[in-house]
Parts: structure tokens; C-alpha cells; sequence
């Protein structure tokens, strides 16, 4: 966190940059983390909205990403950017609380989008499974294809049932329960994604390896859920964290 955000009058001045912005050149709104008091660190975070045509906000490049290439990831860039005072979201101090439960509420839908890659890879690899022969007979028929389909679909309904108990819990207003329901729901389908993916790809040998099917481009969607709204590794932290009263 190097932006900053200084009063002046009605208005804040902010300058800085951002990376890694979903929807960042597309957006008309966005949501703005700058500190308004740096000495205060995370107490001196404060959100701001933002509109598109606002001066001083400029564009770099659009990321060449590996995966999930339909959604845009952008830099954004702040020079004397003006926002009125009346865009503060909140107090000014808030933004750090705000930006913990986006963030909760976030690693959910990417637990929930984890799911749905592993579901759709799982289908396709068992179709494949069926159609495929090899040796005179569907490759279904080898017990090697039918553990891993088993161990595919296992772990998929165990990321579904754990991203459904966390969207319960947000339903329900347990915010406290539900930050670490989610961090273990976006960890544990996240995973789940990743093998099953890549599994999908195993079954379907090498028409899974190209991009005539796609699964190879699951697999790739798949990585960044391991990845973003804080890598499994945070993730695992703020779940031992929680469980030890640390």
C-alpha cells in the first residue's frame, strides 16, 4: 500500500498506482485503498469510489495472463487523481475493516468459481472416459480411470459442501465465522481445482493437452484461484491463526 490520499478543501488529491485490477480499463466504478495517514499504517487506510472520466486517472497495459483470459487485469495509474470528499466510503480509518470483509466475501465467490471449474472439468473427463476406446473397449472399463474419476468427483462435492456452509454462514450474518469458513472453503476448492484439472486432463491423455478441448484451459483458470483474493498459503495462516485464539 503506497497510494495516498490528501485533503484539500472538498476534495482529495490522490497519487499512486495499482496492478492486478480486475475489470480495471472496463470499470466505470471502482472501489480505491489509499492511506490518508500512512503514519497510523492500517488505521490510516481509507476507501474511496472512484468514476471512470475522473482527471488524473490513467491506464497502463492489460495483463497477458497464463489463465482466466476472459476477464481483463489492468494497471491503473494516479497522478493528482480528484475525488470528492463526498466519495469517501465511510470515515476516513474505515478502508482497512471495509477491505477485510470485501475480501471475505470475495475468497467465496472463488471458492464458489473453484467449484465450478472442477465440476466442469469432471464432466467432460468422464464423457471423454465413455467415448474413448482403447483396447477394444471404453477406457471407463480401466480401474485406473475409475479411481480417479472417484477421487475427482469426491473432491469436488468436498469443496461444494464447504463453499455452501460459508455462503450459509454469510446469509446467516456470522461474519466472524464465516472469515474463516471462507479462507478454508477458498483453500480447499482452490486445490481441488488445481488436481482435478489437471486429472481431467490426465484421463483425456493428449487431446486433454490441447486446445481443441478445454480442459487444458481449466486446469490454467484453475491456478489462479490458488492465487488471488491471498494465496492458500495466507489463507492457511488466517485459519491456524483463528483456531489457536492467535
Amino acid at each position: 500500500m503506497e497510494t495516498t490520499a490528501v485533503r484539500n478543501g472538498d476534495r482529495y488529491i490522490i497519487n499512486g498506482q495499482k496492478c492486478f485490477i480486475s475489470n480495471g480499463s472496463l470499470a466505470d466504478f471502482f472501489v480505491l485503498y489509499a492511506y490518508t495517514d500512512p503514519d497510523k499504517k492500517a488505521k490510516g487506510i481509507s476507501a474511496f469510489v472512484v468514476e471512470k472520466d475522473f482527471p488524473g486517472l490513467s491506464y497502463g497495459k492489460n495483463e497477458n495472463k497464463m489463465g482466466m483470459r476472459g476477464s481483463v487485469t489492468s494497471e491503473l495509474f494516479f497522478k493528482d487523481l480528484e475525488v470528492p470528499a463526498e466519495n469517501l466510503v465511510g470515515q476516513e480509518g474505515e478502508g482497512f475493516g471495509n477491505l477485510m470483509q470485501t475480501l471475505s466475501c470475495s475468497r467465496l465467490f472463488c471458492a464458489a468459481q473453484a467449484v465450478g471449474i472442477a465440476e466442469g472439468a469432471l464432466e467432460y473427463a468422464v464423457k471423454h472416459a465413455k467415448n474413448r476406446i482403447q483396447f477394444g473397449k471404453p477406457i471407463a472399463d480401466l480401474p485406473s480411470i475409475k479411481f480417479m474419476i472417484a477421487d475427482m468427483a469426491a473432491a469436488v462435492e468436498s469443496a461444494r459442501l464447504m463453499t455452501t456452509n460459508a455462503a450459509k454462514l454469510f446469509d446467516e450474518g456470522e461474519f466472524k465465522k464465516a472469515s474463516v469458513q471462507t479462507a478454508m472453503a477458498k483453500f480447499i476448492a482452490s486445490d481441488a481445482a488445481m488436481k482435478v484439472t489437471s486429472d481431467a486432463v490426465q484421463v483425456m491423455g493428449g487431446h486433454g493437452y490441447m486446445k481443441d478441448y478445454p480442459v487444458e484451459r481449466m486446469m490454467r483458470d484453475a491456478k489462479l484461484t490458488q492465487i488471488y483474493t491471498g494465496t492458500n498459503q495466507i489463507m492457511r495462516l488466517v485459519t491456524g491463526r483463528s483456531i489457536l485464539g492467535m
